[in-house]
């Protein structure tokens, strides 16, 4: 199984949930609920450009985004 993991980058950036949100929110219109399933591993899929955007707003790469769960 894979795992975003957006709440491990944010914390260890000092950022919060809200941080993040209001950063991806001016890029694209996405509601809380869709971007809380999203962070908190509750969907079953993510289009390559959220990835993008959530590469470029925590500045890291797709493999700092994944992480494999056995």
């Amino acid at each position: 199984m894979i795992k975003l993991r957006v709440t491990e980058i944010l914390k260890e950036k000092n950022k919060s949930k809200y941080w993040l949100f209001n950063k991806l929110n001016d890029i694209e219109n996405i509601s809380y609920s869709n971007f809380n399933n999203l962070v908190e591993n509750k969907t079953k899929s993510i289009r390559y450009i959220n990835i993008e955007k959530l590469c470029k707003i925590l500045e890291c790469t797709p493999n700092d985004l994944f992480k494999f769960l056995d």
